[in-house]
C-alpha cells in the first residue's frame, strides 16, 4: 500500500485483522512515521525497515511487515502481486502507478483525482501488459458501478447514476471545514474537497468514464431537496428528457434519502416486464429507482483486491475512454503570478466537464492545476483554460496527459 492516511489507515486496519488470505506486505508513506502508525494500530509490532530492493524482497518473501519511505521498493519487487495506490495526490501517484504497471504489478487505486485525469491512459498502458487498473469497491463510484450492472443485468437501460451528497458550497476552504475535519480525524484539504463539490465531480467522472455516460451541462444538476426527500422521486428533479437522452447521464442531489448512498434510475421498454415491476412496488415508470443506501469505503477494498487479482477483473474502470473531465473554477477573484494550490484548498474548486468540450475548449483540469502559474486576472466562478496558466515543467502528469489526448482525441483509429 502506498500512503498512510485516515483512508489508508482504515484500509491496513480491515487487511489484517479482518480479511484470511490478504498479507499486507509493506506500507509506503513519505513520513515513514505514517506507514508505521498505520500498521501499530492494526496491532502489528513487529515491522521490518528495508533499505534496499534485496533487503525489501527478503522480508516480503519471509511474510514480513515492511515500511518504506520509497515506493519503488514496492513496485518493483517480485513477490507484490497488488500495488493499492490511496494517496489521493495526482503528480506522485502517476509516478506510483506508472512505476507499478511497468513491472507488472495490478493497481488498485483509491485515488479518484489522479484516475480521472489520466485514468483511460494508464488503463491503456495496463490493458497492453494484460493487467488489471481499477478503482474500489466501496466508495461511491465502485458502489454505483455495481448498481449500474445490476440494473442493466436484469435488462432495463440505466439513463442516470446519481450520487447523493449532504452539502454543496464551492466556496468551502480548509478554514472553514477545519472543525469538521479534526472531528473526524481526516485533512481538511480532503474534506474541503467533499464539500466544495470537487470530489463528486472526479467521482462521477469515474461513472462515466466507466458506463459512457455525460453530464447534462458543466458542474451537473445537483438538485437540492427538501425534507430528505427520497430517491424514489428522483425522476422529478433532473429538467431533461432522460428516457431519449442518447448517453444517460451522471449527476448527483443533495439532501436526499438515503444518504449517503447512491442511485440509478432506469427504464424498461417492454410492457409485459412494466407490469412485474408495478406488482414488484417498483411503480408504474416510466423511470424506476434502484439505490444503494451506503457506502463502506474501505471496508470493501479487499473485495477489489481480490476481483483483480484471483479473477482479472475491474470494479470500476475507464472502460469508455475519457468521457467526463473535472475543471479547474476559480473560488475567488485570482489575480496574475499567483501559483494555484491544490485541490481542496482556497483558489479552484472542480466542474465536471463533459472530455470532448475540455479538449475543444482547452479547458484546465483540476488535476494539473496545481503549481501553474496566472498569466491573467480571473473572476470568481471563471473556468479556467490551458492559455490562462503557466505549467510547471517536467511533470508527469502533464506526459501522461498529453498521451491521452493524442490517443483519444487525435488519432482516429486505435490500434
Amino acid at each position: 500500500m502506498v500512503g498512510a492516511g485516515a483512508m489508508a489507515r482504515g484500509v491496513a486496519l480491515q487487511l489484517v485483522k479482518y480479511c484470511e488470505g490478504f498479507h499486507l506486505a509493506a506500507i509506503s508513506n513519505r513520513h515513514i512515521e505514517a506507514a508505521e502508525r498505520a500498521y501499530l494500530e492494526t496491532g502489528l509490532a513487529a515491522l521490518t525497515r528495508p533499505e534496499s530492493q534485496a533487503q525489501f524482497d527478503s522480508a516480503v518473501a519471509t511474510r514480513g511487515h515492511c515500511i518504506v519511505e520509497d515506493p519503488a521498493l514496492i513496485c518493483q519487487s517480485p513477490h507484490i502481486d497488488v500495488v493499492l495506490e490511496i494517496t489521493g495526490a495526482v503528480e506522485f501517484g502517476a509516478g506510483v502507478v506508472s512505476d507499478a504497471l511497468a513491472h507488472g504489478k495490478h493497481v488498485v487505486m483509491m485515488n479518484a483525482e489522479l484516475d480521472s485525469t489520466v485514468g483511460p491512459i494508464l488503463k491503456r498502458h495496463a490493458d497492453k501488459a494484460g493487467l488489471i487498473l481499477t478503482n474500489v469497491d466501496g466508495d461511491q463510484p465502485g458502489v454505483l458501478m455495481n448498481l449500474y450492472r445490476f440494473v442493466k443485468g436484469i435488462g432495463m437501460k440505466p439513463v442516470l447514476c446519481g450520487n447523493i451528497k449532504g452539502l454543496q458550497d464551492p466556496y468551502r476552504t480548509p478554514a472553514t471545514q477545519q472543525s469538521f475535519a479534526e472531528r473526524w480525524k481526516q485533512s481538511a484539504p480532503m474534506v474541503t474537497s467533499f464539500a466544495d463539490g470537487t470530489k463528486i465531480s472526479f467521482e462521477q467522472a469515474l461513472v462515466a468514464n466507466a458506463t459512457g455516460m455525460r453530464v447534462a451541462r458543466r458542474g451537473m444538476f445537483g438538485p437540492a431537496v427538501e425534507n430528505s426527500d427520497h430517491v424514489d422521486n428522483a425522476e422529478d428533479w433532473y429538467p431533461i428528457d432522460l428516457i431519449t437522452h442518447e448517453t444517460g447521464i451522471v449527476d448527483y442531489v443533495v439532501g436526499a434519502s438515503p444518504g449517503p448512498g447512491v442511485f440509478v434510475l432506469g427504464t424498461h421498454d417492454d410492457p409485459a416486464q412494466q407490469h412485474f415491476l408495478d406488482l414488484y412496488k417498483l411503480g408504474t415508470g416510466p423511470l424506476y429507482s434502484f439505490y444503494t443506501p451506503y457506502h463502506l469505503c474501505h471496508f470493501e477494498v479487499h473485495n477489489t483486491i481480490a476481483r483483480a487479482v484471483l479473477f482479472g477483473d475491474a470494479a470500476i474502470a475507464p472502460e469508455h475512454g475519457p468521457c467526463v473531465d473535472v475543471v479547474a473554477t476559480a473560488k475567488r477573484d485570482l489575480e496574475v503570478g499567483e501559483v494555484l494550490d491544490g485541490i481542496g484548498h482556497y483558489m479552484t474548486y472542480g466542474q465536471a466537464e463533459n472530455a470532448d468540450v475540455v479538449w475543444q475548449e482547452k479547458l484546465l483540469p483540476i488535476g494539473l492545476a496545481e503549481g501553474c502559474r496566472l498569466k491573467r486576472d480571473l473572476p470568481m466562478d471563471a473556468t479556467l483554460t490551458l492559455a490562462d496558466v503557466d505549467i510547471p515543467k517536467n511533470r508527469l502528469i502533464d506526459r501522461l496527459r498529453d498521451e491521452q489526448n493524442r490517443y483519444f482525441f487525435e488519432e482516429t483509429t486505435h490500434p
